[in-house]
């Protein structure tokens, strides 16, 4: 029994090192910005323009597929109307491979956000309120933000948390 289990994993190890192989021989090189750089991916990522990482300026971001919704949240008095582009696009244009993001803020606030929210949930990474951009001072340039009103189970502190504002980074583990 302890023979099988061994050579399980021992199958296990040489398949997932033939994955990691694979992958990084069909990383791809993408355009670079032209101007500043508001978004960094880096992690497990099969595009790249920067190094190991992937970065976006903001006409990148708004070449990506966009989104629009109107929510309450806990930071504004009103209803808000945020678009960008969701989450998943995001990822989808790195050729993202993960469970996870690891998010970080310009502060260094960090959260984890599961990648399974931006396939379940239409999370997306604004980059306009009320259809103007978005200040620092005022949550941006960019915020990755859920439609609370569109479910009573997005209306809590979990999800208010993986909300993050002033989004700088993002590492696909």
């Amino acid at each position: 029994m302890s023979k099988r289990i061994f050579l399980g994993v021992a199958a296990a190890a040489l398949v997932l090192g033939c994955g990691a192989a694979w992958a990084q021989q069909t990383t791809t090189t993408a355009t670079a910005p032209k101007g500043r750089v508001v978004l960094t991916v880096t992690g497990n990522i099969a595009r790249t323009n920067a190094g190991q990482s992937y970065q976006f300026d903001m006409a990148m971001i708004d070449a990506l597929p966009r989104s629009t919704f109107t929510t309450r949240t806990p930071w504004y008095d009103r209803p808000v109307t945020f678009s960008g582009p969701r989450l998943a696009d995001v990822m989808a244009a790195v050729g993202a491979k993960g469970l996870s993001i690891q998010a970080t803020a310009i502060n260094d606030y960090k959260i984890t956000i599961p990648m399974s929210d931006a396939l379940e949930h239409p999370v997306i990474m604004a980059n306009r309120i009320d259809g103007k951009a978005i200040p620092v001072r005022e949550k941006g340039p960019l915020f990755v933000i859920y439609p609370f009103d569109s479910s009573a189970t997005l209306r809590s502190s979990v999800y208010y948390e993986r909300s993050i504002w002033q989004l700088k980074a993002m590492h696909v583990e």
